[in-house]
């Protein structure tokens, strides 16, 4: 990956029209804790295109495909639980 891709996606991480992110919110080490401030960047943002569900997940998926091999095994399964959090959160579980 080249150095300007990884600026790319850490300025669309940081600074992404569609949600105002919680600094640090992909560092936490509770997936709950994740997963709601995802829900409440969405909700409150104006600026989202899509439900704030699909702006939530989206930013998420996003960062995981972007980390991708760099994530250890323990931070992809919190970020992964996150999403599973996040289903329940927005009522999207089974």
């Amino acid at each position: 990956m080249a150095h300007d891709e990884r600026d790319w996606s850490g300025d669309v991480t940081a600074r992404s029209d569609a949600l105002d992110l919680e600094e640090g919110v992909f560092e936490k080490d509770d997936p709950k804790a994740i997963a709601a401030s995802l829900k409440a960047s969405a909700e409150a943002s104006e600026r989202r295109k899509g439900t704030p569900y699909g702006s939530a997940m989206s930013m998420l998926t996003f960062y995981i495909n972007r980390a991708g091999r760099h994530l250890s095994r323990e931070r992809k399964a919190v970020l992964e639980d996150a999403k599973h959090e996040l289903r329940k959160a927005f009522g999207r579980e089974d």
